[in-house]
């Protein structure tokens, strides 16, 4: 069964000014965040969540609670993202640890590690942007 797709028609540009194309996500879209709660592409999360090759994983875990080291995303990095972003809590308790920074000198990934609801606009403009993005965001303090 085929399934009905919103398309647009293609407008010529008007002379001398370059055509603009809509790009597609580059991954989900985070719609809703609130302190321990996140909503992504209409289903809603309540646990810590990962987003690796366009696909929200629930239930992120790291093995220091309040700190996410190079161990606690090898399917992040190994996913060769241009940008990682890391959403460290709503008041910004979780801190990034010495071997995710070096993984993105060496992996040469761009690495944006903002308190969640600020890393949720930046992820979306990324995604929205096309860009290679891998993201984890942690949803409580």
């Amino acid at each position: 069964m085929f399934r009905k797709r919103n398309v647009q028609p293609v407008v010529p540009p008007a002379a001398g000014r370059p055509e603009r194309r809509r790009r597609e996500p580059a991954g989900p879209v985070i719609e809703h965040y609130a302190f321990g709660t996140m909503q992504i592409d209409g289903v809603r999360y309540c646990d810590d969540v990962k987003i690796v090759n366009g696909v929200a994983s629930p239930d992120w875990w790291r093995r220091v609670g309040h700190l996410v080291e190079a161990g606690d995303i090898p399917d992040l990095i190994q996913s060769k993202p241009e940008v990682l972003v890391l959403g460290t809590g709503a008041s910004g308790m979780m801190r990034v640890g010495e071997t995710v920074l070096r993984a993105a000198e060496r992996e040469r990934f761009e690495l944006i590690a903002k308190p969640t609801r600020e890393a949720v606009d930046v992820y979306n403009k990324l995604a929205a942007g096309g860009r290679r993005v891998a993201a984890g965001f942690h949803l409580t303090c």
